[in-house]
């Protein structure tokens, strides 16, 4: 790709289908599942992005046995007793999913495991999970409270262990998965309002699907181990992802579906669909996908709403909220400063560059629609920066994206399934 993509308005509105790559969140969750799996786990639906590939690498260094048998299928040999000290460091890059699943399971290898990652990556903090470790008697080395850090691993003692829910619901998973094989069961007290709560009970509703045992009550949530085993496990298509086709439906005034996703699907991400519907546009949530129709909805209306449990998404309303009539208000999004970047403070600086009047504070941005400036985004290295602030490019001239590669962290695909969006109008992409 280019070191700038150039995005152009569509010549009219799209009525099409774009189909979107397997979760990244279910994905992980998976593989570590299928490590801890005695024997074969066939995974469909999978995504292979630099997140995943991290994953993979570093239960192969671990000495579970994956390959990638075709773009979307992965076949993992497992089991606890395979598992063994790895030759070296396991580099993660800047994947948040893999650093804080790899260090609870860590603690089930017999020896030491020192997972290292980018510049980025030894920014994101991980204390309260180190600290919950240890609290329940494993060695950890972290020095910095981010990575790189050392666990010193051979079991996971069970127990009772508190961690503020503020911050990263990605500790919590990262427990229940780990527990699956501790010695005795772990009941995790939740301090405060857990963030992105759909995404540990995500991690619960897996873990039962694979025959383990997990809970998650109000304020805390239990794992009695209970090994993990399934033969094939299909992968849902990602809802973070589908936040892009569905907005940029909206700002288009088109109509598009996102197949294979409903309202029951796993991902609490799937709750932004209504949340665009909110705006004025129709949706509609079938055995066929989600479909937003916002054909009869000339003028979307701006909103006020809490993405505490869907903080993934914030950049890609904020990116649209420029094209609302009307100021756009998300509230409740503290969690996003310790992201890839600071995903709050990036989102204002961008959107001050393309013109907009934006107010902010610790936790949440109120947008005040301006005419687009023309500029080109910075991604600061995010992939989320990147696909979010390509959406209102569909329909205003002069957005431009720096760094449009880094997309492959979770969606190696975005460029070309924008070049098909210009197809499905007739048009030619402009890269």
């Amino acid at each position: 790709m280019p070191a700038a993509l150039t995005i152009v308005p569509l010549d009219r509105a799209p009525d099409c289908s774009w189909t979107v790559p397997g979760s990244k969140s279910i994905t992980n969750r998976a593989l570590v599942l299928a490590a801890l799996s005695p024997g074969e786990t066939l995974l469909t639906g999978a995504l292979l992005s630099d997140d995943t590939r991290h994953m993979a690498g570093a239960l192969r260094a671990l000495g579970i046995g994956v390959e990638i048998s075709a773009p979307d299928r992965i076949l993992v040999d497992g089991g606890r007793d395979r598992l063994r000290q790895p030759a070296e460091p396991l580099f993660i890059g800047n994947s948040g999913t893999s650093v804080r699943f790899l260090a609870a399971l860590a603690c089930l290898v017999p020896g030491t495991v020192e997972l290292v990652g980018d510049a980025h990556m030894q920014r994101r903090p991980i204390a309260d999970l180190v600290t919950a470790l240890r609290s329940l008697g494993v060695r950890v080395d972290c020095p910095s409270g981010c990575p790189p850090l050392r666990i010193h691993g051979g079991s996971l003692p069970g127990g009772r262990v508190a961690i503020p829910g503020t911050r990263s619901s990605q500790y919590f998973s990262a427990l229940l998965l780990a527990g699956c094989a501790a010695d005795a069961p772990l009941e995790i007290e939740i301090l405060g309002e857990l963030v992105s709560r759909p995404y540990v009970a995500m991690t619960a509703a897996m873990i039962r699907d694979w025959g383990g045992q997990a809970t998650l009550a109000d304020d805390r949530l239990l794992v009695t181990p209970a090994i993990p085993r399934r033969e094939r496990y299909a992968i849902e298509p990602d809802a973070t992802a589908a936040s892009y086709p569905l907005a940029a439906a909206l700002v288009t005034k088109g109509r598009i579906r996102v197949p294979g996703l409903d309202a029951a699907a796993l991902q609490g991400d799937v709750a932004f669909a209504p949340v665009l519907a909110r705006t004025g546009a129709t949706l509609t949530a079938d055995d066929q996908g989600l479909m937003l129709d916002a054909r009869d909805c000339p003028r979307p209306q701006g909103i006020e709403v809490d993405m505490h449990h869907i903080s993934d998404t914030v950049m890609t309303l904020a990116a649209i909220a420029p094209l609302l009539a009307g100021p756009t208000t998300i509230r409740n999004v503290a969690n996003i400063r310790i992201k890839e970047t600071d995903r709050l403070q990036a989102t204002v600086n961008e959107l001050e560059r393309l013109g907009q009047q934006v107010e902010h504070g610790a936790d949440w941005l109120r947008i005040e629609p301006r005419p687009l400036r023309p500029a080109t985004i910075d991604c600061y290295a995010d992939h989320r920066m990147a696909m979010s602030f390509a959406i209102p490019g569909l329909a205003c001239a002069g957005i431009a994206i720096a760094d449009p590669d880094c997309v492959a962290k979770t969606y190696p695909g975005f460029w070309a399934d924008l070049r098909r969006l210009y197809a499905a109008v007739g048009q030619e992409a402009p890269w």
